[in-house]
């Protein structure tokens, strides 16, 4: 019988088993058990060398521990001092001899969960390590208490390790030091600015009484002070609105923390205290205190706080050459008393101001600025104040033009027209120059032919405006309306500074490229390491073969053109003169701004009315001509003022010739059309005609407030300043003889 059985002896066989496979539920969910394990494990070392770390931290005694260190500002030689900031001016306190006004106010302001919080903020750190995760840098989240941990015993640096250790002394002063101990540490050692440390050199420096004696909205003023000195002391009237929000801001917190009533805020709110005058410290003194406020707020805007620069045993290494920077001020001031001196009625000299701004071509480091005789005595940044820029203007509308076509040869009308907005345009003294090359117009600064290249140039005041601001010409602010735009834009009715003016002729040396102008090579810090060197942003702003044509036709301007009082330089130069019109009559500035091939600088005159106040800079310079001419031109003091700083300036650098011009567009116009009536000055090179006086549409303003420099961008790897484009340092400055402007041909 034949059946199923297996045969005798074997065992039934087995079906192979399979592996069990996990779902995709049970895989997520094994992934985040060993992430959970891994993260507690990690939390708990984490915790076990925090408690370590909490255990053996010790906190320094404050007071020895507190010091700061002075810092240095030095030429760009990086030996000859410049100036000094901030010996430490502090006067420690009791914590019951400070004024109750100041507790409140410091804690509205900084940290309002102070006398409750742990030392730390956990909300605050929250934040950070999000702002980490984003891939954002490590910020501070910081209690009062962690500020006050920071000033005392760490760095400013953002790092992971000066964070934790930051936590750990916060956490571990919070539990064995009262909080009233804190917070007088704390008040004893912030800094509030104008080298004072602690709230009873900051109630001498901002009001000139003791801590004691603070009223509410000075303690809230004070308090505002400590998040930005910088950014809030009432000196700048600049400061003032952003100064009055955070004043606002702390009334208002001391209102949520029952320490003011509301009616007490708002009798206070939007109206700040009185500020008297402060004897300033002598730091700031002479020509050079303009210099030391460039550099301080540039390494502001390069990211230092101010307790580092006033007190952070800084070194740092500015742009400023000595031997230029001592030049300038000699010129500045010889041509300015020569001027008041020589009037045909003896003028006030103190009424006249010289502005001087030189650069390093190529490089935007400023060589030497001349602002004014006194920082202490006036705050007017002469060479960093926009005004009338005259026929200095020309070179911009000179681009525009060949960036549509136009060439050297182009011809326009050198006569009077009436222009597209149905007004005469007409040059100086009425001259009448028939057609004229763009060359020939440049070199004799003709009006109408200026005029006549922007009404041909399409959309041609904008494209002018562009060209200025490519060059690196800092465009005005909203509610300046002297870059409007009109087909006279070239004559110079547009505001800028002479700083700017200098960095932007450089960028017609530098072959169109524009690099930004900077008072700061380098920093270093205490011990010699290097913080921060400087890195200008640069680009290719306009064509090189424009830049070569606009030189070439510069340098006729000082050849054979107005500005021929500067061709006893002795080396190749470029430049134009300017003379900018009021609308009432006479000249609101006279300028000459000019090239080698290694520096370009600017001069600015301007001049204010006697017997007022708020008018700075705005009088008519006509009263200061020289002997004998009745219009104080740009081709005068400006020029021999620019030639005999130049003169010292450029002692000991080789001479570089200017390239051939490039001739761009040289086809264009190249066809003079008839001249139906030539003047017989039309083709003078011996005696040019008198340099044109624009005339703005409407009167100056009083200048604004001193501005800061460009900020520069993020350092570079080098670690030494560049010293190719600076004349080796002099000890002295030979006296140049000035050209005589009485005899000889008038000048222009």
């Amino acid at each position: 019988m034949v059946g199923s059985a297996s045969a005798p002896g074997k065992k039934p066989s087995k079906k192979p088993s399979k592996k069990r496979r996990l779902t995709g539920k049970q895989k997520v969910g094994k992934v985040a058990l060993w992430s959970a394990i891994t993260l507690v494990g990690l939390l708990l070392v984490g915790l076990i060398a925090g408690v370590v770390y909490y255990k053996t931290v010790t906190i320094p005694d404050p007071n020895a521990a507190f010091t700061t260190a002075t810092t240095t500002i030095y030429y760009r030689d990086g030996t000859t001092q410049l100036g000094q900031l901030s010996v430490q001016n502090r006067t420690p306190l009791a914590y019951d001899d400070m004024p109750q006004t100041m507790k409140d106010a410091i804690v509205a302001a900084e940290d309002r969960t102070f006398w409750t919080n742990p030392g730390v903020s956990v909300t605050g750190m929250l934040r950070a390590a999000y702002n980490v995760a984003k891939g954002g840098s490590l910020q501070s989240g910081s209690t009062l208490t962690q500020q006050y941990i920071k000033t005392m015993y760490l760095t400013s640096a953002q790092s992971a390790s000066r964070k934790v250790k930051e936590l750990a002394l916060a956490i571990k002063m919070t539990n064995t030091t009262p909080k009233e101990q804190i917070l007088a540490g704390y008040l004893n050692t912030v800094y509030f600015g104008r080298g004072a440390y602690g709230i009873q050199a900051a109630a001498q420096a901002f009001f000139g009484i003791d801590a004691k004696d603070l009223t509410v909205p000075q303690s809230a003023v004070l308090a505002s002070l400590v998040n930005g000195p910088g950014l809030y002391d009432p000196s700048n009237s600049a400061n003032v609105p952003r100064l009055t929000d955070r004043y606002n801001y702390v009334l208002d917190g001391m209102v949520t923390m029952g320490t003011l009533s509301q009616a007490d805020a708002s009798r206070y709110e939007n109206n700040l205290p009185d500020f008297p005058a402060i004897q300033a410290s002598q730091t700031y003194a002479g020509p050079s205190g303009f210099l030391l406020k460039m550099v301080e707020t540039e390494l502001v805007n390069d990211g230092f706080t101010s307790a580092q620069i006033q007190g952070g045993g800084l070194k740092v290494i500015t742009t400023f050459d000595a031997s230029m920077q001592a030049a300038a001020v000699q010129s500045a001031q010889q041509y300015t008393l020569r001027a008041a001196g020589d009037a045909t009625a003896t003028q006030d000299p103190d009424l006249l101001h010289a502005a001087i701004a030189s650069v390093s071509v190529g490089t935007g480091e400023v060589l030497a600025l001349y602002n004014g005789p006194d920082y202490l005595t006036s705050q007017l940044a002469w060479a960093q104040t926009p005004r009338m820029t005259g026929s200095t203007f020309k070179p911009f509308a000179f681009i525009a033009g060949e960036r549509n076509g136009f060439g050297l040869n182009t011809t326009l009308n050198g006569n009077a027209f009436k222009a597209n907005d149905g007004q005469m345009v007409t040059n100086d003294d009425n001259g009448r120059f028939g057609r004229v090359s763009l060359l020939k117009a440049t070199q004799n600064s003709i009006n109408t032919a200026y005029v006549d290249l922007v009404q041909k140039i399409p959309d041609g005041p904008n494209q002018v405006i562009q060209a200025a601001e490519d060059a690196g010409v800092t465009p005005p602010s909203q509610n300046d309306n002297s870059w409007d735009s009109g087909d006279r834009i070239a004559l110079g009715y547009a505001d800028a500074s002479p700083l700017d003016m200098a960095n932007a002729y450089s960028t017609f040396a530098n072959g169109g490229v524009s690099v930004s102008s900077h008072v700061v090579l380098q920093v270093r810090d205490s011990h010699g390491a290097i913080l921060y060197t400087a890195s200008p942003t640069r680009q290719q702003a306009i064509d090189p073969g424009i830049c070569s044509d606009l030189t070439y036709a510069l340098e006729s301007v000082v050849d054979a053109g107005t500005g021929t009082a500067v061709k006893g330089l002795g080396y190749p130069a470029a430049g134009k003169t300017g003379t900018a019109g009021l609308a009432s009559g006479g000249v609101g500035a006279a300028w000459f701004v000019g090239y080698t091939a290694q520096i370009s600088t600017a001069v600015m005159y301007v001049a204010d009315p006697p017997n007022t106040t708020g008018l700075a800079g705005t009088a008519d310079l006509n009263p200061y001509a020289p002997p004998g001419q009745s219009t104080f031109y740009g081709s005068g003091y400006p020029a021999l003022t620019w030639v005999d700083y130049m003169k010292q300036a450029m002692q000991g650098l080789p001479q570089v010739k200017f390239g051939p011009p490039a001739s761009v567009n040289s086809g264009h116009g190249a066809t003079v059309a008839p001249t139906t009536a030539a003047p017989d000055q039309t083709e003078t090179t011996t005696a040019p005609p008198v340099e044109p006086t624009t005339a703005p549409p409407e009167p100056t303003t009083a200048p604004p407030a001193t501005t800061a420099p460009p900020a520069t961008t993020a350092p570079p790897t080098t670690t030494a300043p560049p010293a190719t484009t600076a004349p080796p340092p002099t000890t002295a400055h030979p006296a140049t003889t000035a050209p005589d402007l009485a005899g000889g041909a008038t000048p222009t």
